[in-house]
């Protein structure tokens, strides 16, 4: 169940008054520095002059987005799908479907997927990218 509501965000789309974009569309990109984690780029600085980007996140199971820090940007993350931890500034936090974290500019955090994977949505305040 948890799965197939990922996947309707994985084929969804981003509707703005003067365009639409389908999800669909969009390439997964593995992530440059963690194995087993990939992203979607919904929308990025690009196409937001930086104010903001958001990203649909695919982390396989038992995989790590290991413990990092962004200098600017404050992180959200909203659980879709799967299950895992998130160390946010040394606070053990339970992901689960329904969840929502918030990650402000210069704490440290990581996130550890458990045995079913986890799927997320991620914003960045400035755009990550």
């Amino acid at each position: 169940m948890e799965k197939e509501l990922f996947e309707k965000f994985n084929n969804g789309e981003l509707r703005l008054p003067c365009n639409t974009k389908a999800f669909k569309d969009i390439a997964w990109s593995k992530h440059p520095t963690f194995e087993g984690v990939e992203l979607k780029h919904i929308i990025t600085s690009k196409e937001t002059g930086g104010t903001f980007s958001y990203h649909l996140v695919r982390i396989a199971p038992n995989k790590s987005i290991k413990n990092h820090i962004h200098e600017t940007q404050l992180e959200t993350h909203e659980i879709i799908a799967g299950s895992g931890v998130c160390i946010n500034d040394g606070i053990k936090l339970h992901y689960v479907p329904g969840v929502i974290s918030i990650m402000p500019a210069k704490v440290p955090h990581e996130v550890n997927a458990g045995d079913e994977g986890l799927y997320l949505f991620a914003k960045f305040i400035p755009a990550l990218c």
